[in-house]
Parts: C-alpha cells; structure tokens; sequence
C-alpha cells in the first residue's frame, strides 16, 4: 500500500531525510513500522515531541483531560490518598508519573494535596519520568515551587525501591507499534521502504512493504493473548497492531515497584475487542491540529501518531512481572466513585454566575462523556499488597 502525497503535507524535511538515511543503511532497503513511529515521535531532533511548537492543549493537536481543569487531578488525588492510607501511610510515598506531558496533572494534584491533604504532601515523593527534553524544561518551569519534586530517567531508579503508585494517562497509546497484516492467513509484517516519484521532479515517498515478521516476540505475543489469526473468521487483508514497547514498560515497573501500585489510564480495548475480526483496518490513528487522519506518512515529526491500547496485553504480561490486577473500568465510572458525582452536583450551589456555572459544567462532564475521556480505559495493578489495600474506592460502581 502506497500513501500518496496530501495537500496538507507538513513534514519535517530534515526527519524525512533522516528516515530514508535510516532505511537506506539496511540491508534490505526497509525499517518496520515500529522504527519508523519511534523516529517520528521521539527523534532527540526532529520527533514530535521534541519540538517546539506545543503538542498537547487547545494550541497542538490533542487535548487530555488535565486541560479541562484542575478535577481530573484532583479527583485523582484523593485516589493516591486512599492508596497511601491502604500502604499504612508510609514515611515515604512516592507517586512516579511515566510522561508528564506539560505538567498540568502534577502541579494541579500538588497543589491539592499541600492544601487539602497536608499529612500525605509532607511524606511524599513526586517523580516524574520524560524523555523529551522540551516538555521536561516545560514541567520543569511550572513545577519548580515544588521541593518534592525531581526529574529521573528508568536506570535511576534502583530496583524494588517504590512504595507508592506509578501513574500514566495517554502515555501506552503512543508507544511504537509493529504493524501486520494477514496474508493467506500467516502473519506478515509491514515494513516501510522508499520509492522515487519521478513525475513530481523525483520526490521521495514513504511505501509500505510486506515481509516476515521481524522478532519471534510478535508470534509469543498473540499466543500469550490466546489470539489465533489463523482462524478462518480472520480475512486475508487484515492488519493491525502489536504494541511490544508496552511489554518493555511493563517489565521496568514491575522491577521498579516494591509495594503499590500501577495506575493506567488510556483509550483502548479488551484482546477480544482488539482484534475483533471486524475491526480489520487497526486502531491507528494521527492527530494534526485536533483532526484525525490514518496517513503516517504526512506530516512526518509534526503529527502525533496513537494507537489504541490493548489492556488485556498489560494485565497478562504484568501478571508474568509480578503485577497483580485489581480491576478494570471506564474513566466516567472510575471519576464518578472518587466523587466527581458531588462535584458536578454541588457547582449550582457553589459557583452564581451563569457562564462560570456552564463552562465548569462543560468541563466536568467532559471527563465522563462515555463517547470522549470517559470512555477510556483505567486498569490498576498492584505488587506486593495485603488483602485490605486490593479494595479501592475507584473501583466501586456508584450507586
């Protein structure tokens, strides 16, 4: 399959050349998708979250529910006490949050526990882990009246040193995915390749290729999951994605976590819906200026490039990394037992002017909207937990 040229192409030449470098330097001409998506976000350079133009808010090209304002933290934040308490408050509770984004989350959820919780602040330990540089000085410039706060990448984390809770929202969503495709039904992946176009004075384009799967680790993949694609309800043509980099993150909480918990929250799916036999185009999907396409190979470096997150994948290879689930459910419903339900409830009371009271209403229910954020997916997992602190206020349906 051959992506052709947009109108709208607003791609990075220096990543594009970077790229065809890339793939030029292989022997077989060809780098798997999965490469490709790595260079495209996260090249120290030129990726897209390296740059400098905002990513995330109302000026990028995607919106989390930190931008409705401070409740999604906050709510949160009562979560991480309850968790704290269920730990017999320990001297020292450490919250990790694997991608910050601009640190809206964590300046909100600080500023709330200084003022609300105090008991817990004073014991806490806030850590974030970023791997951009532009975000990090981002966060960096925001979160600085906090003392609690420090900034530290995987290898400085000692192992089975964590007590306390990581934490993730839209961070496995934008992990490299390998993509594949049946092909007679046996498994194939998509690599990209380049090709000349020399009516369009020889511009190069991206080309998509099939060829063997690269890694073994995509074949024990779908038998871990218990996903047979070679059954006949699977039609020659179908292509989706194999997140292995989730796999990875998986193992590196899991080594880092002595006692807590992993707290994900993402837009995804169940293996069994993943791979629905109907969803038979993936999940891939690229964000431009809050518009979604299914073209990677445009605005290459300038677009944000997700895919849906296979939860059932999380909960059985964190279960192979010691990490036991505690429950699955949706955002709306996860909000909504922490007390977002008051909150909504109580803004009639608290808050008199008419376009106060409609935006924060729009805001809040925003984060529960069942076709939007409250849609998502929220998974818990924890390690090394006495019965009493497996039960959790956020997992309780509310009445």
């Amino acid at each position: 399959m051959t992506f052709h040229k947009s109108d709208i192409n607003d791609s990075n030449p220096q990543l594009c050349d970077l790229i065809c470098a890339r793939i030029a330097g292989t022997p077989q001409q060809r780098i798997t998708f999965a490469e490709y998506m790595d260079l495209a976000l996260y090249h120290p350079q030129y990726g897209y979250y390296n740059r400098d133009r905002p990513s995330i808010g109302k000026q990028g090209d995607f919106i989390t529910s930190s931008d409705w304002g401070p409740d999604f933290a906050e709510v949160l934040a009562e979560q991480f006490v309850e968790m704290w308490e269920l730990l017999d408050r320990p001297q020292n509770f450490t919250a990790v949050e694997m991608g910050a984004g601009r640190g809206i989350f964590a300046q909100n959820l600080l500023q709330y526990l200084q003022q609300q919780h105090p008991d817990l602040f004073k014991t806490l330990t806030y850590i974030i882990i970023e791997i951009s540089p532009i975000l990090q000085a981002e966060q960096q410039k925001i979160l600085g009246e906090f003392q609690s706060i420090k900034w530290c990448n995987w290898d400085e984390i000692v192992d089975n040193s964590i007590v306390g809770c990581f934490f993730s929202n839209e961070l496995v969503d934008a992990f490299p995915v390998h993509q594949f495709i049946l092909e007679q039904g046996k498994v194939t992946e998509i690599h990209i390749t380049t090709e000349i176009q020399k009516n369009q004075q020889n511009k190069i384009n991206f080309v998509e290729v099939v060829g063997e799967v690269s890694t073994p680790k995509i074949t024990e993949y779908f038998e871990l999951l218990g996903v047979d694609l070679s059954a006949n309800v699977y039609e020659d043509g179908y292509r989706s994605e194999v997140n292995l980099a989730a796999l990875d993150w998986m193992s590196r909480v899991g080594k880092k976590l002595q006692q807590g918990y992993l707290l994900t929250i993402d837009y995804g799916y169940p293996a069994h819906r993943y791979y629905n036999p109907r969803r038979r185009e993936g999940t891939l999907q690229c964000y431009y200026r809050h518009r979604y396409h299914n073209n990677p190979y445009i605005n290459v470096g300038r677009q944000d490039l997700t895919a849906h997150v296979n939860f059932t994948a999380l909960e059985k290879y964190g279960e192979l990394c010691g990490l036991d689930v505690l429950g699955f459910t949706q955002q709306a419903l996860f909000l909504m037992a922490l007390g977002l339900g008051d909150r909504i409830a109580a803004l009639s009371t608290n808050v008199s002017d008419v376009a106060t009271l409609l935006r924060r209403r729009e805001a809040l229910h925003k984060l529960i909207d069942p076709m939007g954020l409250g849609g998502f997916g929220v998974l818990l997992q924890s390690k090394g937990l006495k019965e009493k602190a497996k039960i959790l206020k956020g997992l309780m349906v509310p009445d």
